[in-house]
């Protein structure tokens, strides 16, 4: 029976609306063979690298795990992600805590100039994190502004080489990226604690609710998206800090500021070892793949309470 033109169109019932399936994996297709050409395939031969004991230059040895088996028998491997995990602390927790403060500040106060005030703060993102590295190792030489300042108010006994001691180089490094990444924390949170309904402040203040409990009770709770955005990206940038390491302190004095990025970078380039760098960036990949995804669930299932 020939269709009429009123049933030619018509889907069968429980049929979706929309293209059908496999036309709209066509739609996605170019994307994604962009994403697996330079992402995908990339990670996959750093995975197969990581599986051989190769120079880069002569003919690789088949070694399975071994290099993985490595990194955890080297004790300067497990500090370099320790290191790693201390500059967490200082790229995402502390411009965390700073930008719920400023933001939480700026938003109930409605601070005249605000466009200017998030255009100064998040100004650090613009600027090529090595420009940074190399004002920030000035501010920290022994006669650079640092030092100066403490000269100036009579503190002359706390000066030093800062990226030359071995207990204050890890936390000088520490606190430029707390520096760089609290203006970007700061903006997001203030975009989001501006979408949260007057009303619910509103709400809290006839429930006798101060300044504080307003905070926790509304702020925190609205922003909890934004929260999970800037740990994410602040996380990650911690996790794969090179440049910053690389221009201040290249890994030193000793290995006290040595980083995973930094010893895949030293390992492959400098001492021939490319499987076992291979090695290193895949296991950092895992790492912020888990703590990213351990980021936004979390977040997520806040969210549904």
């Amino acid at each position: 029976m020939a269709l009429t033109s009123s049933t030619r169109g018509r889907r069968p019932a429980g049929t979706p609306p929309g293209e059908p399936r496999r036309v709209a994996y066509l739609y996605i297709l170019p994307a994604f063979a962009v994403y697996a050409a330079f992402l995908l395939f990339p990670i996959g031969r750093a995975v197969q690298f990581s599986l051989y004991d190769w120079d880069g230059l002569t003919l690789g040895r088949w070694i399975g795990l071994g290099n993985y088996a490595a990194i955890a028998a080297d004790e300067g491997l497990r500090a370099a992600f320790g290191h790693a995990a201390v500059l967490v602390a200082f790229y995402a927790l502390l411009p965390l805590a700073v930008g719920l403060i400023l933001a939480a500040v700026l938003n109930h106060a409605k601070v005249r100039g605000l466009g200017f005030f998030r255009t100064v703060v998040f100004l650090p993102q613009v600027i090529a994190m090595v420009v940074v590295a190399v004002a920030w190792r000035r501010v920290y030489a022994p006669d650079g502004g640092l030092n100066d300042v403490l000269r100036a108010v009579g503190l002359d006994a706390l000066t030093r080489g800062w990226l030359g001691d071995y207990t204050f180089a890890l936390p000088a490094v520490g606190v430029v990226g707390t520096w760089f990444e609290s203006g970007l924390v700061t903006v997001l949170l203030l975009a989001g604690m501006s979408r949260v309904p007057l009303e619910l402040y509103e709400a809290a203040r006839l429930d006798g609710a101060g300044a504080v409990r307003e905070f926790f009770a509304v702020t925190l709770p609205s922003v909890r998206g934004e929260i999970a955005v800037a740990l994410t990206l602040t996380v990650i940038a911690a996790l794969r800090t090179f440049d910053l390491v690389y221009v201040t302190t290249r890994g030193g004095p000793g290995d006290s500021t040595s980083v995973p990025s930094f010893e895949v970078y030293r390992r492959a380039f400098e001492l021939g070892q490319v499987g076992s760098a291979a090695a290193v960036g895949v296991t950092l990949t895992a790492i912020i793949f888990v703590v990213s995804f351990a980021v936004n669930r979390l977040a997520d299932r806040g969210g549904s309470r």
